[in-house]
């Protein structure tokens, strides 16, 4: 169903890019949302990534960047990408709602480092995931940003699964992760990242859990005291592009989107790496205190868990990330 709707949106698009004229048709504009703010070097790397873009079709091609969910959340704006009503975003585990394979992102405890997390996503499994993702959910990963381990953050200390005791805990709307906060004692409630704050503020949530840039970003130390050193998960992220887009742009446009996106992807991970030697900092500085955890405790718990919530097509690749 979903390759019919792209076929026949890509047939109709193509239709309205002749009648169009030849020189409007090779200008476009790319509008791009993500969830993060100003600050984070997902933001600084897609603006990158337009520049890049820019430059290398002589202004044909622009990109928009709009930050802090201000096109929409993740979930809205993947749906509108498969509808070609949205052209592209920051997106990652979320789209194993479509595309099973994608949860092996973001598997709870599956990658120690982040030279496994390379090893996975630059290698032959990325690239099935990615396959997969272009076959399913209708949009196209184009480069990859590493993410900093997940840590939880409270207003009490959590040390082991038995501290959880009910938190209630947001989390991204993925079922494996609901599943594993569920088996460590939590309970998890899946919701919006634009909405976490408020909610953080308000008391409707007592936690949630991110990589500590996303911590920072968002002012999270002002409604959290602990950053709990779970580091229960270590993933990442692809830039994407809506297939429907991708099909109608010229063999050379394409080559010019992924020349872009490399240099953006090359971009972002020095920002990264610089970023992750301060962060502790910088949070620590703002008045969050570090917890130590233990972790052996958490990832025991949370072993079955996984393995009862991904499908049964990656569960073999999940055993050996538990193995190893």
């Amino acid at each position: 169903m979903l390759k019919q709707i792209v076929r026949n949106a890509v047939i109709a698009g193509a239709a309205v890019m002749l009648l169009a004229g030849t020189a409007s048709a090779q200008e476009r504009v790319l509008k791009l949302g993500h969830l993060a703010n100003e600050q984070n070097p997902w933001h600084k790397a897609s603006l990158k990534f337009g520049e890049e873009l820019s430059k290398l079709t002589d202004g044909r091609i622009k990109v928009e960047v709009y930050p802090n969910d201000s096109l929409g959340n993740e979930i809205d704006l993947i749906n509108g990408m498969q509808l070609g009503t949205a052209d592209m975003t920051i997106t990652g585990e979320s789209l194993q709602n479509w595309a099973p394979k994608a949860a092996l992102l973001a598997i709870p405890y599956g990658y120690s480092s982040l030279e496994d997390v390379d090893k996975v996503a630059g290698g032959e499994i990325g690239k099935e995931i990615e396959q997969q993702i272009v076959e399913k959910a209708g949009v196209r990963p184009i480069a990859y940003f590493p993410r900093g381990p997940r840590d939880l953050t409270s207003n009490r200390p959590i040390k082991t699964p038995d501290d959880l005791n009910g938190l209630k805990l947001r989390v991204p709307n993925v079922p494996l992760f609901v599943g594993v906060w569920k088996a460590e004692g939590a309970s998890p409630t899946p919701m919006a990242f634009s909405e976490v704050f408020t909610s953080l503020q308000n008391g409707t949530i007592d936690g949630q859990e991110n990589p500590l840039s996303l911590i920072d970003s968002a002012n999270f130390n002002e409604v959290q005291k602990y950053v709990n050193r779970t580091e229960h998960v270590r993933s990442w992220i692809y830039l994407t592009i809506s297939e429907l887009v991708w099909q109608q742009l010229s063999q050379d446009d394409q080559k010019a989107v992924m020349q872009a996106a490399k240099t953006a992807q090359d971009y972002e991970r020095q920002l990264f790496l610089d970023d992750e030697a301060s962060l502790e900092k910088k949070l620590k500085d703002k008045g969050m205190t570090f917890v130590d955890v233990d972790q052996a405790a958490f990832k025991a718990k949370a072993k079955d868990a996984v393995l009862a919530n991904v499908n049964d097509e990656i569960k073999p690749i999940v055993e050996k990330l538990f193995a190893n």
